[in-house]
């Protein structure tokens, strides 16, 4: 839509992955939308990394796990398209390969029959336990989808439906049951616990915190499976950014929001336009609406006088920040075959590791950062990241949510020691479990991110890296709402705010944006519009 057919303006504070899925959604339904992002690039912590000197290689800065694939094919459907149409993506064989203390090794397959084998193969009794578990766990992810994921909370008459009531008393007992006690109730062997647990920290939280609701995490990995879009999720930001230019958004980059400006019509307040930097030179640009897609905290502690707060300081003085993290980009000569595309490192009793992570140093680990880290090596499954006969690694190693630690040398000249410290006890903890005597050797680059970054970057309360960790206080409606209780104009959007944190959630954050302006209180996806062809059917 153009000209007269605008339904007003909107701005959208932020250019990572919900604020261009906002964008090209609230465009695709008629406004005149400008997006305002302080980077000089778009993706947010979705970004991509590249390195003067070092051609040939290129690292993802953040996600890497493709899952939940249905909603990123329903959010391409909304636009008439197909997610073939945008990725291309390759099935991963196995899922991730996990490395447990020093001498185990496990390649952790797709399929629920095929898990179900691996875990008789490890623990006998345990493959007929995983197909019950993942009954359970396929069950609570069908009625997240249908129920709390695409809800906006504005209404409790959804949650009274009767596939809700019916299952109130099983859904009780997963939402107040730690995830670590659901899981160790069934399982008797450490790395059959930590394969259905470690899903924890992708909800920026840890297994004795997280609700076992979440144990629905093994429905995606197990069952759906793990896949892999060629050009990493840089080619996911590139086709949502396609989307929103393609129908009219404007990108204001290096661009900072410094205000939210608001005026009082009719007893209402409302949004009037956003204060922005660019340049040194401080302009306004006119919002009938505005979306942060940004730090909730940052939002609303920075952006808003505090009479407008809904979410001042005092509300986040209880709430937990989730992880921190030091995330570390390595390339490497020569092949390494002891690696698969994503891989696991976990300590044999990992119970000191989220100590850390949540609790700060703990006196058998005086550090702030985890020994159980993950590794992704897209150099496993696509040519293009990695110079021929090299490998390009991306590292995260969980810490505590402080940026105290620390900043990388990615974006600055020289690394913090403390993130240097982290970063180089990483990579000596992969060489000795997977078994790579030579791999500080064969490292030709690298480079570093720390909490710092995050909060100098991306404006992250306390420099976590994720967002809000996933406890039972902070899921579903108990996570916030995604608008403005004080600003009759205003909506959230992200990994900050409902339905949660990581990429599939940050696509159902900005459809629930256009549920919230169209008064829409129904619990599910919005219904995909109908082909052309179908149409013409009948």
């Amino acid at each position: 839509m153009t000209g007269n057919n605008r339904v007003g303006s909107a701005v959208v504070i932020g250019a990572g992955v919900a604020g261009l899925a906002t964008a090209a959604l609230l465009a695709r339904d008629g406004w005149d939308v400008t997006v305002v992002e302080k980077n000089a690039d778009v993706g947010g912590r979705a970004g991509s990394l590249e390195i003067d000197g070092f051609d040939g290689f290129r690292w993802d800065t953040g996600p890497s796990w493709y899952l939940m694939p249905e909603a990123f094919d329903h959010f391409f459907a909304l636009f008439g398209t197909k997610t073939e149409d945008h990725l291309d993506l390759v099935d991963l064989t196995p899922g991730y390969r996990v490395f447990s203390g020093d001498t185990t090794t496990v390649d952790v397959p797709t399929g629920r029959e095929e898990a179900a084998a691996l875990f008789e193969s490890i623990e006998p009794g345990a493959g007929e336990k995983l197909l019950t578990y993942l009954d359970g766990a396929e069950d609570a992810y069908n009625i997240a989808i249908d129920r709390f994921l695409y809800n906006t909370f504005s209404e409790l008459g959804p949650l009274l439906h009767k596939d809700v009531l019916s299952r109130a008393g099983r859904l009780a007992s997963l939402l107040t049951r730690s995830l670590e006690s659901y899981v160790n109730s069934q399982f008797e062997n450490p790395i059959l616990r930590q394969i259905l647990t470690y899903p924890a920290v992708f909800l920026s939280s840890r297994p004795e915190g997280t609700p076992s609701m979440y144990h629905l995490m093994s429905h995606t990995d197990l069952v759906q499976g793990v896949k892999y879009p060629i050009g990493g999720f840089t080619a996911v930001v590139t086709a949502l950014h396609k989307l929103a230019t393609e129908h009219g958004v404007n990108f204001r980059l290096s661009t900072e929001a410094i205000s939210i400006n608001t005026t009082k019509v009719g007893g209402k307040t409302i949004t009037t336009d956003v204060s922005v930097l660019h340049d040194g030179e401080l302009e306004k640009i006119p919002a009938d609406i505005v979306i942060s897609a940004g730090d909730l905290h940052h939002t609303e502690n920075n952006l808003l006088p505090k009479k407008l707060r809904t979410y001042p300081e005092r509300y986040w003085s209880t709430r937990n920040p989730g992880i921190g993290a030091v995330l570390v980009y390595l390339g490497v000569e020569g092949k390494l075959e002891q690696l698969d595309h994503h891989n696991l490192f976990f300590s044999e009793d990992w119970t000191d590791d989220f100590a850390v992570v949540f609790d700060g140093p703990q006196a058998t680990r005086p550090s702030n950062a985890s020994e159980s880290i993950y590794v992704s090596m897209p150099s496993a499954s696509e040519d293009g990241v990695a110079p021929e006969g090299h490998e390009n690694l991306f590292i995260l190693v969980p810490t505590k949510a402080t940026s105290s630690i620390g900043h990388g040398d990615a974006y600055l000249p020289e690394a913090s020691a403390a993130v240097e410290a982290i970063a180089e006890h990483a990579i000596d903890q992969i060489a000795a479990q997977a078994g790579i005597e030579d791999l500080r050797e064969r490292i030709v680059v690298k480079r570093t991110l720390g909490p710092a970054d995050f909060e100098r970057r991306y404006h992250s309360w306390l420099g976590s890296a994720l967002g809000p960790a996933h406890t039972l206080a902070q899921s579903a409606f108990l996570r916030g709402r995604n608008k403005s209780r004080k600003i009759d104009t205003l909506f959230y959007a992200g990994a900050t705010t409902v339905p949660g944190v990581g990429i599939p959630m940050c696509l159902i954050s900005a459809e629930n944006i256009l549920k919230r302006l169209h008064a829409d209180t129904t619990p599910g996806p919005l219904p995909e519009p109908v082909p052309n062809a179908a149409r013409s059917v009948g």
